[in-house]
């Protein structure tokens, strides 16, 4: 969860010059027709996913969603933390109903996704996990997708599309561009941004790893409660998403990613290459919407402040009504609407 620290470092002045534009409209006209599936969805409509499938790809073998024809252009949905799937549980439906084939896998540490050895180190650096992705998509034979997602799946998402443009037909990523860097995020901030990332410095103790695996189904629904403050979600949905923390793998993977994050944790070294590309902020040519919700209790910046890093053809929506950090699940007819957009902006 959270913006890469990087960018409160490179953009703080950008930022607060931009704040009051940071609900201005699009940038790019919407497309003809792009009301038709906003109109007609409702949150919460959709309480499950018809079956799990599961593929060997990479180090993993993957527990996926899957929806629509399998003629259909792909388009693959990928959650954060503390989420897993059920995030899109009403977005890949009406995806599929547009003739949408739609993956939505469960990240590495999460669900029925689990290491091919035992002997794997448990890494979640960045790097890693957008090649979850690129290996999920040629273990089910898919050259291009567009992608959509929100928290650590936009990090991998924003990874895929800027170090492997021809994988990525189009992007849908909430709270703009994630990539970042352990050096960047050593850099002190000022207080009250550093106050916003006060679990990143908790996993870094012995009491946050001792802490995040006795409580972790109140840890998570707190982080849940603080980044969507006015999400009135009940415990059942909690309760679907909960199952997937009972991952065996799901501390370690949390824990790591963070304390990665910081530099107090190593990576491995066969991945230093694309983390050099990766720490020089590259830029975004796919076609790319980004979406804020205006009640994200999670640390995030305004538009404006990221605007730059992406050099296609861009659109920025701010959605307004109490919308938080999980917004494919809260307004789920917009987040559908946007990869339906997204794809429309690719091909024209």
């Amino acid at each position: 969860m959270g913006v890469t620290r990087a960018r409160f470092v490179l953009n703080t002045a950008v930022a607060v010059a931009a704040a009051p534009f940071a609900t201005s409209g699009p940038a790019l006209a919407q497309p003809e027709g792009s009301e038709t599936v906003a109109a007609t969805a409702v949150a919460g409509t959709h309480t499950s996913f018809p079956s799990i499938k599961h593929v060997n790809a990479g180090l993993l073998n993957v527990g996926y969603a899957e929806l629509g024809p399998a003629s259909g252009t792909p388009v693959i949905l990928l959650h954060g933390w503390p989420y897993d799937i059920y995030s899109f549980v009403d977005v890949a439906p009406l995806l599929a109903s547009q003739g949408y084939r739609v993956i939505v896998p469960f990240m590495r540490g999460f669900g029925s996704t689990t290491f091919l050895s035992s002997s794997t180190f448990r890494n979640c650096q960045q790097s890693v996990c957008a090649l979850d992705v690129t290996a999920l998509m040629d273990a089910l034979k898919i050259k291009r997708a567009v992608l959509g997602a929100f928290d650590l799946g936009a990090r991998s998402a924003a990874i895929v599309a800027a170090l492997w443009p021809e994988r990525c037909t189009a992007l849908v990523a909430v709270s703009g561009y994630l990539i970042g860097s352990p050096a960047a995020n050593r850099k002190p901030l000022p207080p009250q941004f550093e106050h916003a990332f006060w679990y990143q410095y908790y996993f870094t103790t012995i009491n946050g790893l001792d802490g995040y695996a006795k409580y972790l189904d109140d840890f998570n629904k707190l982080i849940w409660q603080l980044s969507s403050p006015k999400w009135n979600f009940s415990d059942a949905t909690y309760e679907r998403t909960a199952a997937a923390f009972k991952n065996p793998d799901q501390v370690a993977i949390i824990i790591h990613n963070y304390r990665w994050r910081l530099g107090v944790a190593q990576g491995e070294s066969k991945y230093d290459g694309l983390e050099k590309q990766l720490a020089a902020r590259p830029k975004i040519s796919v076609p790319t919407i980004t979406m804020e919700g205006d009640a994200n209790g999670a640390a995030h910046l305004p538009p404006a402040a990221y605007r730059g890093q992406f050099t296609g053809k861009y659109d920025q929506r701010t959605l307004t009504g109490g919308i938080g950090h999980n917004l494919p699940q809260e307004a789920p007819q917009q987040f559908a609407q946007a990869v339906i957009d997204a794809d429309k902006m690719a091909s024209s």
